[in-house]
């Protein structure tokens, strides 16, 4: 964001959101191969199962491979429907094309990075995935700041950058595998196949898929009324979604070890671990999320001022930086319950309250967008966020159901 922010007009930055955004709802729509993974592969090393710990990486890889390459064979037809659903204006659709159709090689890559990271986390290793996500970053950062800048690609070598980060990153994780696949069980591969292992895991997997369908849902109606209202509005928002991208990455951590540690306890029949760990969890989000909204009132426009030179961009996120600062607040629950739930594998009730959050974010949606615009878009936006976090929260005791 920061580097198309200062190599054009606002039609850059509203390229990449939108070609992230038609990237999103490929990537996002296979999300449980790392959320799946991880709280299968964590219940696995509480009951002290080698053998499933085996199966679920390898079922997870093997999935990631065959939906990587569906995913390049088919990216022209569906990134056209994705890119005429967002109805951005030319200059921009052209752009975002562009972007997307370089981007999209590093499928494979990042889905098995899915897989990986799933599986790292669920053993309780988190150190793997860390690495995984500093080497990939910092790889993008360098390959795509030198592919513009120094080769003169434009938005290609964004992508360009992005791609070859993302299968640098699967390189660093399977580099790292051998260490916690020793002394696996004779006999596991031959099981594979087994339908009662798979019929749990695609269980699992189609009420993720179903939730992560309700997200795209959110994310691309956001971004498509963004669009409908200009490259302005839509460049503004997207910075400002950058905020919520910012403080999402630190309450990950706290997610993901609820989901490697719930998944644990789960798997040990531990319920007043469960207990303790939801409320340790809770306390550290109440607080990050107060420190990350007095950081975004005090300091936003400084960030802001580093993704781009666009003064009318600026002005305009300016009008609507409250809202960026009121999304830590409404949003850190359901980060922090996302991890619980799918440590525990009750991915029933992530779907149910997540449905629920997307009608919400609808109704609202066209109840004030006639009459304040984008501010409209936003309130729908923290409401979702804040219901999702209320729902997860009443359902709290149906996560010890059986335990």
């Amino acid at each position: 964001m920061a580097i198309v922010g200062h190599i054009g007009s606002a039609a850059y930055i509203g390229a990449v959101t939108v070609g992230g955004a038609m990237l999103n709802m490929l990537y996002w729509l296979f999300g449980f191969l790392r959320a799946g993974t991880s709280g299968i592969t964590a219940q696995a090393v509480g009951a002290g199962d080698r053998q499933g710990q085996m199966l679920a990486l390898a079922r997870s890889l093997g999935s990631a491979t065959i939906i990587g390459i569906l995913i390049i064979a088919l990216s022209s037809p569906l990134g056209e429907l994705v890119l005429n659903f967002m109805d951005a204006q030319a200059d921009t659709a052209s752009l975002a094309r562009r972007y997307f159709s370089v981007a999209v090689w590093g499928a494979p890559g990042l889905l098995g990075t899915y897989a990986l990271s799933g599986w790292f986390l669920g053993m309780q290793s988190s150190r793997p995935a860390m690495w995984m996500s500093i080497i990939a970053n910092s790889s993008n950062i360098v390959l795509s700041t030198t592919f513009v800048f120094a080769l003169g690609m434009g938005i290609e070598g964004v992508g360009l950058g992005t791609a070859i980060a993302q299968w640098i990153s699967l390189a660093v994780g399977v580099a790292m595998l051998p260490r916690y696949c020793h002394g696996a069980p004779k006999g596991w591969s031959a099981m594979l196949l087994q339908w009662a292992g798979l019929k749990r895991l695609f269980a699992v997997n189609a009420d993720i898929m179903l939730r992560t369908l309700c997200l795209i849902a959110v994310t691309l109606w956001f971004t498509h009324a963004g669009a409908v209202l200009g490259d302005s509005v839509l460049a503004a928002n997207a910075l400002l979604m950058q905020l919520f991208m910012l403080f999402s990455y630190f309450m990950d951590g706290f997610a993901y070890a609820g989901e490697a540690l719930a998944g644990k306890f789960a798997g040990g029949h531990d319920a007043t671990s469960l207990r303790s760990l939801v409320h340790t969890l809770l306390r550290w989000g109440t607080a990050l999320s107060l420190i990350a909204s007095l950081l975004y009132f005090t300091c936003g426009e400084w960030f802001l001022s580093l993704l781009t030179a666009d003064a009318n961009v600026l002005d305009v996120a300016a009008e609507y930086k409250l809202w960026a600062v009121a999304v830590p607040l409404a949003g850190f629950m359901s980060f922090i319950w996302d991890g619980i739930y799918i440590g525990l594998v009750k991915t029933r009730l992530m779907l149910l309250t997540m449905a629920v959050s997307m009608v919400i974010f609808y109704a609202i949606y066209f109840l004030a967008h006639p009459y304040i615009g984008n501010h409209g878009l936003w309130l729908a936006f923290i409401a979702y966020l804040a219901t999702r976090g209320l729902l997860q929260s009443a359902l709290y005791s149906r996560l010890l159901h059986h335990l």
